[in-house]
Parts: C-alpha cells; sequence; structure tokens
C-alpha cells in the first residue's frame, strides 16, 4: 500500500489553515480575495498532484 508524501500533506495543511485564517466569518468573504484566489489554486495543485501519485501503480 502506498502512503501520501508527508511534504504534500503538510503543504496542504499549511495553506488550509492560511486560507482558513483569511476568512472573516462575520461578513462571509475573505480580507484579501487575491490572495485567497492563489491560495485556492495551490491548494487544488497539491491535491492533484498527491492523487496523482497515489494512484500510480508499482509493477514489479
Amino acid at each position: 500500500m502506498k502512503t501520501p508524501n508527508f511534504f504534500s500533506v503538510i503543504i496542504i495543511i499549511i495553506l488550509g489553515y492560511a486560507l482558513y485564517d483569511k476568512f472573516d466569518f462575520e461578513n462571509m468573504k475573505f480580507e484579501k480575495p487575491a490572495i485567497a484566489i492563489v491560495y485556492i489554486i495551490a491548494i487544488l495543485i497539491s491535491i492533484y498532484l498527491l492523487m496523482k501519485d497515489l494512484k500510480k501503480i508499482r509493477v514489479i
């Protein structure tokens, strides 16, 4: 069984927390929408690369 890459998981957690931290729950919007878009794109790319890595099947 293949396990997720540790560094990819850490990057996703850090970006997720940063995105969560920048969200204003009172007004239901981001403090800085431009940086939020960058964080969302980075999270999506990280998740895609993590899933792509997990789908690889090792043939021995």
